[in-house]
């Protein structure tokens, strides 16, 4: 198979797989939505979505965030890890929201990529999924896949994601990214792999990968 013939394989069976795109982080906002981004680094979706509804109990927005405490904030969203860093980030993005920006959530990768705790791929998450600008959001799913899939080098995150641009159209990046997570999840994981399962890794994978699986 070509390249473009790959990519085509992988856009049609994703859209079979899942015509309707389910959202893995329970938000109701922009806001919510760029706390939940920022607690899911090396947490699960599940364990934020457990943590979430108690902290929004307590301050959905950033002016009842910044009410809180860096040490209630942490108490709280200890269960995600690394709650010292995400719980300065919490407060401090908060406090800046409200004196630069009104309250909001910027609609810029610059602006969001300046807020205390969010990388590039926070910032790609929300301007993909709060504001529906194209982006393309890397996460170890897609790295992982991408590579297995023969469509990147692997080397790093930044490089996959050029490649995943330059590869798919822009206009398919906001759903793609996110088909391609549960993919992985449902049928390609890092551990207890079943090619047999995995129909894109077995017709568009790469022969290293293949011959390298182990039952």
């Amino acid at each position: 198979m070509t390249k473009q013939e790959k990519v085509k394989f992988v856009i049609n069976t994703l859209y079979k797989l899942y015509p309707e795109i389910p959202i893995p982080l329970d938000h109701h906002d922009a806001y919510t939505l760029l706390i939940a981004v920022l607690l899911s680094a090396q947490c699960t979706d599940v364990r934020v979505n457990k943590i979430t509804p108690l902290l929004f109990a307590e301050a959905d927005n950033p002016y009842d965030m910044v009410k809180l405490s860096v040490d209630e904030i942490k108490n709280i969203i200890k269960p995600c890890g690394l709650s010292p860093m995400k719980s300065k980030g919490i407060y401090g993005l908060s406090k800046i929201l409200i004196e630069k920006h009104d309250g909001k959530v910027p609609q810029s990768f610059e602006a969001l990529e300046a807020l205390p705790a969010v990388g590039h791929k926070t910032a790609s998450v929300v301007m993909s999924q709060a504001f529906g600008v194209p982006a393309f959001p890397v996460d170890t799913h897609i790295h992982r896949l991408m590579y297995r899939w023969n469509l990147t080098n692997g080397k790093n995150v930044a490089q996959t994601e050029k490649d995943a641009k330059r590869l798919f159209p822009k206009e398919l990046w906001n759903d793609l990214h996110l088909q391609i997570i549960w993919y992985g999840r449902e049928y390609s994981p890092a551990r207890g792999w079943d090619l047999e399962k995995d129909i894109i890794t077995k017709t568009v994978g790469r022969k290293t990968v293949i011959n390298n699986y182990y039952r």
